[in-house]
């Protein structure tokens, strides 16, 4: 089942945008392209308008309703064209795993997208592009996020961290849920979660314990909701180094006096901010490899996506 990850059109590189141009991603296009399927989407595009073509932006009616107009003649008016397009689109996208978007796009951009009133008064940089946050109210669980925030390298592992945990949970549960695959689920994530939010763990692990109050359909809703919110915390060095600590517990009675010294030394490290989180990992894997320990190796957090993507280093 491979990862398919939707995309705007122009962060692929295709010269959509409305002055012909593109916004090429090189990490999209020559890293990530590498581990995921794209499924590419330019919704301007789609409803009609050429390229290059008159700018468009959103505007704000005193009623409160946003509207998505020509940039010069607000009477030019492609809302309806968008809802309609978004609405027929949406339901093909279901399999998705990951959305990245175009940034500050009115009809992409996930947020900080300008927004004027009808006298053509900047509001401020407030608002969603009209087809990205149908995206989100129809997937509030789906990863999305914007081509320029991924050049921050903690905001682009965290992103690539909920792709690949939303793909495992859709593998896991691609022949039906059952309470059961929910368990297995849950134990294979349960210290990925304590990294992003020990308090989503604790009520995650509750919400589990008392799954059978709920109907499937709600469990299933519920819990990957509140999972896919969990992890897209920032996971902090404190709670880092916190989960670090909970694994090495599993090696107290198997690791020389020594050994114990050196990974607890490590984790110090990391958790002061003198050592990367990849050192006490590795340390942690070469003891679980000379000392296997199945529950342990089945835990995501060791490995959430793969090494070679970098992203840990």
């Amino acid at each position: 089942m491979t990862i398919q990850i939707g995309i705007s059109a122009c962060v692929l590189g295709e010269k959509v945008r409305y002055d012909g141009g593109h916004k090429n991603s090189p990490f999209c296009s020559d890293v990530l392209a590498n581990f995921v399927s794209y499924v590419p989407v330019c919704p301007e595009l789609a409803i009609g308008l050429g390229t290059p073509r008159p700018a468009i932006r959103l505007m704000q009616k005193s009623d409160g309703e946003v509207r998505l107009v020509n940039n010069k003649d607000s009477s030019i008016d492609f809302t309806e064209k968008m809802h309609a397009f978004s609405d027929a689109k949406l339901p093909s996208l279901q399999q998705l795993s990951g959305y990245i978007v175009c940034a500050k796009s009115p009809s992409c951009g996930m947020e900080r997208v300008r927004l004027v009133n009808e006298k053509g008064e900047l509001q401020g940089k407030i608002a969603t592009g009209l087809f990205t946050r149908r995206l989100m109210q129809a997937y509030p669980w789906l990863p999305v996020e914007e081509d320029g925030r991924l050049l921050d390298a903690e905001l682009r592992e965290n992103f690539i961290t909920r792709v690949y945990a939303i793909h495992a949970w859709q593998q896991q549960m691609q022949d039906g849920f059952s309470i059961g695959k929910l368990v297995s689920f849950h134990s294979q994530f349960k210290f990925l979660i304590m990294a992003h939010h020990p308090g989503a763990y604790r009520e995650l692990g509750r919400l589990v314990a008392n799954a059978k109050l709920f109907s499937p359909d709600e469990l299933a809703n519920r819990y990957l909701l509140d999972f896919s919110r969990a992890l897209k915390q920032q996971a902090t060095r404190k709670q880092q180094a916190n989960v670090l600590m909970h694994l090495q517990g599993f090696f107290k009675q198997m690791l020389s006096a020594d050994a114990k010294q050196e990974l607890l030394q490590l984790i110090h490290q990391y958790r002061l901010g003198h050592a990367p989180l990849l050192a006490p990992l590795t340390l942690l894997k070469h003891h679980l490899r000379q000392h296997p320990q199945p529950y342990l190796a089945a835990q995501r957090y060791l490995q959430p996506f793969p090494a070679e993507l970098g992203l840990r280093a």
